[in-house]
């Protein structure tokens, strides 16, 4: 059979240290809505190490759902889940369907996403996250982000203009617009901490 995975090195590159914050701060049960799970590498490296928590995979990509369920295929976790489609932007997402087994969903987790797609992304993750999550449910965004517009590094700046050669619309996120839109949808935000290659994590919690 043709084996249809994606391999992104930066993954390899960042999974240890995600996986360590994960760790401290993911609740104790329930199921972890992982959106643009991307490749799959991150799912099929997270999961295994989290149980109990049930590990659901999503994209929207249709190539990227083919590459998360052929590494789920190359190492099967009996907590990872085969992915969803799953629009952000949609006013109801595909777990939301009265049909999906695996509520409660008590954390999301989304890498790297809402700059390298319209900030809608963004709207539609907050507004998302407070429809399904339940009162102290978390949400975890990692990725590149600007603090009171400035950058953090030369590399982020020139990361981010090549960002905007592809889409205008595309471009690093000042944390404080995102906060912003988390307050709107009854989410707020916990602490931010600094990972490698300039990246960070930040954990927000449904109020």
């Amino acid at each position: 059979m043709m084996d249809r995975r994606q391999f992104a090195p930066a993954t390899e590159r960042n999974r240890e240290p995600i996986l360590d914050t994960l760790k401290d701060w993911l609740p104790g049960d329930g199921t972890v809505l992982e959106i643009a799970s991307g490749s799959g590498e991150h799912a099929v490296f997270f999961a295994p190490a989290v149980k109990p928590l049930k590990w659901q995979t999503s994209n929207f990509d249709r190539e990227q759902l083919d590459s998360v369920t052929d590494w789920l295929a190359h190492k099967p976790s009996d907590n990872l889940l085969p992915p969803v489609m799953l629009d952000v932007t949609q006013t109801e997402w595909s777990i939301e369907a009265a049909d999906y087994s695996l509520k409660p969903i008590t954390a999301i987790f989304n890498a790297n996403m809402i700059h390298i797609s319209p900030w809608q992304t963004c709207e539609g993750l907050m507004a998302g996250a407070s429809r399904i999550l339940p009162a102290g449910g978390r949400l975890f965004l990692y990725g590149p982000f600007k603090f009171n517009g400035q950058h953090t590094a030369p590399s982020n700046k020139k990361f981010e203009e090549w960002l905007k050669s592809l889409d205008p619309e595309y471009g690093i996120r000042n944390i404080e617009d995102v906060r912003e839109e988390a307050v709107k949808n009854g989410i707020r935000h916990i602490i931010a901490r600094p990972m490698p290659a300039n990246n960070f994590f930040h954990l927000f919690e449904k109020i």
